[in-house]
């Protein structure tokens, strides 16, 4: 049974205080859904509207027992916040690092605003691409930035599908723009002279960001020698080295490697003998954090790129005063050599460290497939196109080792191929 009605109430009299019954100011609706539960639920103070509204609630309950009303629908009209919030507790519940967490909340926040979204049923694709074109063209925020939003929006988005609060995405079929046309913060490989600079200005110089010299000169042969990063590197202890067996190892828990699987790296034997002499100055504990860089192990956040810069400004400051001529010190001080921001606009960030490994496997003539599992990249793409670096010198020596078979018809050759080409008339 179905009906609108005005509910009795009691109301107080303001100038004489009495109590007199009178009916509500709204219409109220009375209906049973789809599970034999009675509702009566306040509507409109408008007749005609009220009637609607319960005509809807009645077509609802009509197709909840037919079987054929989404269970997203209910959903669909729920305040975004609320599925906001539960969207950040499943990304806890995933173990996604702090600074993810907090950087995704951000721009969902930063979409629902700019878009005035209500509820996710208002998720348009067209507002998602004007507020994406003005984050570039107003903001001048880079392409790859403008990337991580429509990412993290879609993947919101998908968990909102998947989880039957929304009926499709709006956003499938949605491109990233290609970053290589607008690449704000590209990386370098660091030669081997480079590299070998910065480690011994690294290991004389005094104590940077929270870490002596040869603390910091550890870190970067570690880096540059496994390929790990940051958070990674600033989660080991001893326990996570292997010195003792037969092949040397360094294992990254699960908990803090990128793909969330615990990987184990191989250790080149010079760089063993580099650890062991350093680990015998250093004597930490079992389950000291042997490089407190990273906020999830440590209390602070260490800006590792800050920490570089520090260390390759000294080297490139030696390398120059070591000029012989003055002639020579004005050639070092034009060239990009340990520059940390080179005239390509190619920054030797701590990161460059992670391309310096890779760069170094296909150096070494290694098989793009096992430097693919060695940098532990999903895509070979991502391996060869943007981690590996093929520098002048290395191109002048491929295009050197060409066969030079083409150059050898002269004199009595060259002549012969000539008279072919004049009698056959092509020439």
């Amino acid at each position: 049974m179905s009906k609108i009605y005005k509910k009795k109430t009691t109301i107080i009299d303001p100038k004489t205080g009495e109590k007199k019954k009178g009916e509500s100011k709204k219409w109220w609706g009375r209906y049973r859904d789809a599970s034999g539960v009675d509702h009566r639920i306040p509507l409109s103070p408008n007749k005609y509207l009220s009637q609607q509204m319960l005509a809807e609630l009645i077509d609802k309950t009509e197709r909840q027992r037919a079987g054929v009303l989404h269970p997203a629908e209910e959903e669909m009209q729920r305040p975004i916040k609320e599925h906001l919030d539960d969207y950040e507790k499943h990304l806890k519940i995933k173990g996604v690092s702090k600074s993810h967490l907090v950087g995704a909340r951000g721009k969902l926040r930063r979409f629902v605003e700019a878009c005035r979204w209500k509820n996710v049923a208002q998720i348009k694709r067209t507002e998602v691409e004007a507020f994406l074109s003005d984050l570039r063209e107003l903001h001048g925020v880079g392409i790859q930035t403008v990337n991580h939003y429509l990412q993290i929006l879609k993947s919101f988005a998908n968990w909102l599908t998947i989880n039957n609060r929304l009926i499709h995405s709006p956003l499938i079929g949605m491109q990233k723009l290609n970053a290589r046309l607008d690449r704000r913060h590209d990386r370098r490989a660091l030669t081997e002279e480079e590299f070998s600079l910065l480690i011994r200005a690294a290991e004389t110089g005094p104590p940077s960001w929270g870490l002596i010299g040869p603390d910091r000169a550890m870190l970067y042969v570690l880096a540059a020698w496994t390929g790990f990063r940051k958070g990674e590197l600033g989660s080991l202890t001893l326990r996570n080295f292997k010195l003792d067996a037969e092949i040397k190892t360094v294992t990254i828990e699960a908990a803090y490697s990128k793909r969330r699987r615990e990987d184990t790296q191989i250790l080149h034997p010079d760089l063993v003998e580099y650890l062991q002499d350093w680990l015998a100055q250093r004597n930490p504990k079992p389950d000291e954090i042997l490089f407190p860089i990273s906020a999830r192990t440590c209390k602070v956040e260490r800006a590792t790129s800050k920490m570089i810069k520090f260390d390759i400004e000294s080297a490139r400051a030696f390398w120059i005063d070591k000029a012989e001529t003055d002639e020579e010190r004005k050639v070092r001080e034009e060239s990009d050599m340990l520059t940390y921001r080179d005239s390509r606009g190619k920054y030797a960030d701590f990161h460059c460290l992670r391309h310096t490994f890779i760069t170094n496997l296909c150096r070494a003539k290694v098989s793009p497939k096992t430097a693919q599992v060695l940098a532990r990249h999903s895509d070979i793409n991502l391996t060869l196109n943007i981690y590996t670096h093929v520098d002048q010198p290395e191109q002048i020596e491929a295009i050197n080792s060409l066969p030079q078979t083409v150059f050898k018809f002269h004199g009595k050759n060259c002549e012969q191929m000539w008279g072919f080409l004049r009698r056959e008339n092509r020439t």
